[in-house]
């Protein structure tokens, strides 16, 4: 018996690792938030969660600007007050950003008061530190219920997700990473990436595959007639 049920835990183990390195959960949300923005324009927006990162948001800063492209940034509210000089660049670079929880914390059964006092807590933070106030939320992980969402649009912030998943946490190789993507791209997309974090923490981690993806994906997007642009520059016509 004790043989079976170790069989059965390794099983569900599998399954969810399956799950998560393979399937993006955030389809199951989506419903009343923005996750592409319909447009006839030829442009897709680059996101960045978890940063800022001491180690991998400055060279992918630097990739960004070699390419001339603007991306948005959900920064983590204690990364931002931890390496404010990062959260800083980012602004004076003209990216955008947005709310991403203050410790990265699962928002799916917090009360509509916990939930105001965390996005205000971050908001108050990102202000602080970049000058920049936003009003574009990213629920850490996306999950989220009816409920939160309407709790996030009674506070004026959009709720934000995303239509292409990099999956950049997982290792895939990044060039077949920016093929996928490049493929299938399209109108109005919003692609997510992670400037921090790993499977385990959403500090550290590896991203080394994701600073060598953008200036293929920038390429493969142009080459398909495709613009990267901000959040803000996207969603003007949302």
């Amino acid at each position: 018996m004790t043989w079976q049920w170790a069989g059965i835990v390794v099983a569900v183990i599998i399954l969810i690792g399956c799950f998560c390195v393979f399937f993006d959960h955030a389809v199951l949300t989506r419903r009343g938030t923005v996750y592409r923005v319909k447009t006839s324009q030829r442009k897709v927006a680059i996101t960045f969660d978890d940063g800022p990162s001491p180690v991998w948001t400055p060279l992918i800063l630097d990739e960004l600007k070699k390419a001339s492209v603007k991306a948005t940034f959900f920064m983590i509210g204690h990364h931002a007050r931890k390496y404010p000089a990062i959260a800083r660049r980012v602004a004076q670079e003209g990216h955008t950003i947005g709310n991403h929880g203050y410790a990265h914390s699962v928002v799916l059964y917090y009360t509509p008061a916990e939930l105001e006092e965390e996005i205000k807590y971050t908001e108050q933070v990102i202000r602080e530190v970049t000058g920049q106030t936003t009003k574009i939320f990213r629920p850490p992980k996306a999950w989220l219920n009816h409920f939160s969402k309407n709790k996030i649009k009674e506070m004026g912030y959009e709720t934000v997700l995303w239509s292409l998943n990099s999956k950049d946490w997982v290792g895939f190789p990044y060039r077949q990473i920016a093929r996928h993507l490049v493929s299938r791209a399209q109108n109005g997309d919003i692609l997510l990436f992670h400037d921090s974090g790993n499977v385990f923490t959403p500090e550290g981690g590896d991203r080394h595959g994701t600073v060598k993806i953008i200036p293929l994906l920038v390429k493969g997007l142009k080459e398909k007639g495709l613009e990267c642009v901000s959040l803000k520059e996207l969603m003007n016509d949302f």
